[in-house]
C-alpha cells in the first residue's frame, strides 16, 4: 500500500521499530532527512590552554567549525562548560577566517566590550553569560551592526573571569555603542551598572593593570 510523503520533523527522532508509524500516522523520518537551519555566518570555536612550555600560538587550538543552528547546539552540548575549565584556559568563537588574536587583520583596528566577573560569579553567572554571548553572535543580534562583530572570548582566571565581544573598528562609535547596549540588555545587566569598551591597541600598550575605556554604556 502506498504511503504519503513523510513530513520533515525537527524534533528529536522517536525510537520505534522500522516501518512503524508515529501516533499521528506519519512515517518516522530518519535524522538524515532533517533540514538544518543555516546561520548567516560560518563560525569557528577555539580553545586555549596556558602551557608555559609552549608558545602562545601553539597553545591555541581550533576545535570545530559550524554554520547551522543544529551544529552549534551539538558542539555546545559536547564541550565542557566554561565554569569547569581550569584557570588559564579560554574559549573563543570567531567568524570563520578570523583568528582570535589582536594581530589578525580583521581585529587589529578593533576593540572589545569587556565584562569582568567576580570570583563568586563563576558559579552564578559565567555559563549563562557566555551562552548568551554565543547566542548574540550566531543569532546576529546586533541588527545592522552585526557585521562589525568579529567574535567573543571567555577567559578563565583565578582573580576573576572575563567575557568580551570583539569588534572590527574602534572608531565606529555608532556601531560600538549599539552593540554595547544590546549586549548589556541581553545579559540582563542593571542600567545603573556600566560596561566598558577598550581598543586592542590601548590594551596592548597599557602601562598599568587597567586599560582606559573608549566608550561606556
Amino acid at each position: 500500500m502506498a504511503t504519503a510523503e513523510p513530513e520533515i520533523n525537527l524534533n528529536p527522532p522517536q525510537h520505534a521499530e522500522e516501518g512503524a508509524e508515529a501516533e499521528t500516522g506519519q512515517e518516522i523520518v530518519s535524522p538524515e532527512s532533517y533540514i538544518k537551519h543555516p546561520l548567516q555566518n560560518k563560525w569557528s570555536l577555539w580553545f586555549f590552554k596556558n602551557d608555559k612550555t609552549k608558545t602562545w600560538q601553539a597553545n591555541l587550538r581550533l576545535i570545530s567549525k559550524f554554520d547551522t543552528v543544529e551544529d552549534f547546539w551539538a558542539l555546545y552540548n559536547h564541550i565542557q562548560l566554561s565554569s569547569n575549565l581550569i584557570s588559564g584556559c579560554d574559549y573563543s568563537l570567531f567568524k570563520d577566517g578570523i583568528e582570535p588574536m589582536w594581530e589578525d587583520e580583521r581585529n587589529k583596528r578593533g576593540g572589545r566590550w569587556l565584562i569582568t566577573l567576580s570570583k563568586q560569579q563563576r558559579r552564578q553567572d559565567l555559563d549563562r553569560f557566555w551562552l548568551e554571548t554565543l547566542l548574540c553572535l550566531v543569532g546576529e543580534a546586533f541588527d545592522d551592526y552585526s557585521d562589525e562583530v568579529c567574535g567573543a572570548v571567555v577567559n578563565i582566571r583565578t582573580k576573576g573571569d572575563k567575557i568580551a565581544i570583539w569588534t572590527a573598528d574602534f572608531d565606529n562609535r555608532e556601531a560600538i555603542t549599539h552593540i554595547g547596549r544590546v549586549y548589556k540588555e541581553r545579559l540582563g545587566i542593571p542600567m545603573k551598572m556600566t560596561i566598558g569598551y577598550q581598543s586592542h591597541s590601548d590594551t596592548a600598550t597599557k602601562s598599568g593593570s587597567t586599560t582606559k575605556n573608549k566608550f561606556v554604556v
